[in-house]
């Protein structure tokens, strides 16, 4: 078998909130890099955000067979973030963009882009998942050692997620 290569994930995932997208299926460049996106990599931990998907299956027996078949059912989406959080810190000020993001009930579209490096912009053409969410409460992790001060936020998905779509030009 030939030796297939992968991507690696460290360092190859960008994750930006923006307060709207007009048509999830056709997200523009300016929308995700307006200067009211809020660029949240940096504050996740490795597995500070956790969308989880799920589809149920639909009965669909026949009256003809002694076997019982399924067909798709509902989807449904789940999506905890976890992240550093500075409050009170000496860095809340300049570095506490994901908890200022996150107040309690703020919506937001999450821009996820993956295979690419962190640092690279975004552009026309590059294909992004989007997630629209409204954020529910706050919950402090607890301290722990050799750790970083850490909080969880519940979401509660409020739109289809739209997987593998791409960024349009706005000037195209």
């Amino acid at each position: 078998m030939t030796n297939i290569p992968s991507t690696p994930s460290d360092g190859f995932a960008r994750l930006t909130l923006v307060p709207a997208v007009a048509d999830l299926t056709a997200p523009t460049l300016d929308e995700v890099t307006a200067s009211s996106a809020v660029q949240i990599s940096c504050y996740l931990t490795p597995d500070g955000w956790n969308l989880q998907a799920t589809q149920d299956s639909a009965p669909d027996p026949r009256y003809c067979s002694a076997q019982d078949f399924e067909k798709p059912g509902r989807k449904r989406y789940t999506l905890s973030i976890t992240g550093i959080d500075n409050t009170n810190s000496e860095n809340e000020d300049d570095y506490n963009a994901l908890a200022d993001a996150l107040a309690e009930y703020s919506n937001w579209v999450a821009v996820e882009r993956r295979g690419l490096p962190f640092d690279e912009e975004f552009a026309a053409g590059q294909k992004v998942q989007l997630t629209p969410f409204q954020t529910g409460m706050k919950a402090l992790l607890p301290p722990e050692t050799n750790s970083v001060l850490k909080a969880t936020w519940s979401t509660f998905v409020t739109g289809d997620v739209h997987t593998d779509v791409a960024i349009v030009d706005d000037a195209a």
